[in-house]
């Protein structure tokens, strides 16, 4: 009982970290004047090698199967559209909107898994969407609504990045690497029009490969092992309150009032729904 306790202290623990490196990418994507696309290649490419190494390191053994593949499209899909979302609109949205993953997390169990949602599940989920409500009406506004969008079915996938450890055949960290080495490949090419190879640009571009995106998701495929997909999903909720808060501080960017409204609807809706889960057990 006791070692099984620790397990998961430092799956949780995992999660956690995971979720602090994660925060970094707002900052870093705003600092990088590239094609969102060719800086996802670029970060992708760098992840990929990070964990390749953490692989040959731990002498994991690299899994392929229909779980492991749809994991890698969703990590393919999240990383994508959440850089494109960081370039059209700001930060605070971006991580906001795609922190909406637990709502899909609960839609997608029920319709992959038969998991019928609790009443808990369908108040939680009508509050987030009110909350996302209130971001469309704001991008509207300030013209930024396609970013919103895109932010938003960035937490579609990201649904299915806290689900690649569901099932038999599932294994996080090989959906974690080959989503990073394919779009790596597929989007890197880009970085040939760039022109900015500055010594900050680069720095900024390895950080995020190696911090955002390759230390967090090694943190976050070991902590997934022992953490359910909707309690890792709620874990995860210091992110969407650090990364624009280092954006606030080190880029300048702010945030609107109807949108800090919408965030808290959505961070408070959810975490009120960790606490729930945590004191019913479930």
């Amino acid at each position: 009982m006791n070692n099984r306790k620790t397990v998961n202290r430092k799956a949780l623990l995992c999660v956690f970290l995971a979720s602090v490196c994660f925060s970094t990418g707002g900052l870093f994507i705003k600092l990088v004047p590239w094609n969102p696309l060719a800086i996802n290649g670029a970060r992708n490419l760098v992840g990929a090698a990070a964990i390749g190494i953490y692989i040959l390191i731990t002498k994991h053994r690299i899994m392929v199967s229909r779980q492991v593949i749809v994991g890698a499209v969703s990590m393919i899909g999240v990383t994508t559209l959440f850089t494109i979302a960081n370039k059209l609109t700001t930060a605070a949205n971006a991580i906001v909107l795609q922190f909406t993953a637990p709502v899909f997390v609960i839609l997608l169990m029920a319709l992959i898994y038969g998991a019928k949602p609790r009443r808990a599940d369908v108040i939680t989920c009508f509050a987030v969407l009110t909350g996302v409500c209130l971001f469309f009406v704001d991008g509207i506004q300030a013209g930024n609504w396609l970013g919103n969008l895109i932010a938003l079915l960035s937490g579609v996938f990201y649904a299915g990045v806290f689900m690649m450890n569901a099932g038999e055949k599932a294994d996080a960290l090989s959906s974690c690497f080959l989503g990073q080495l394919t779009a790596g490949i597929l989007f890197s090419p880009l970085c040939a029009v760039e022109s900015d190879f500055s010594l900050p640009v680069i720095a900024a571009v390895l950080a995020l490969g190696i911090i955002q995106v390759g230390g967090a998701y090694i943190l976050f495929s070991e902590g997934i092992k022992y953490t359910p997909p909707v309690t890792a999903s709620l874990i995860t909720g210091m992110e969407p309150i650090m990364n624009p808060l280092w954006v606030a501080i080190f880029y300048g960017e702010r945030i609107s009032a109807l949108s800090l409204v919408g965030s808290v609807i959505v961070i408070g809706s959810i975490v009120t729904y960790n606490v729930w889960m945590a004191k019913n057990g479930a």
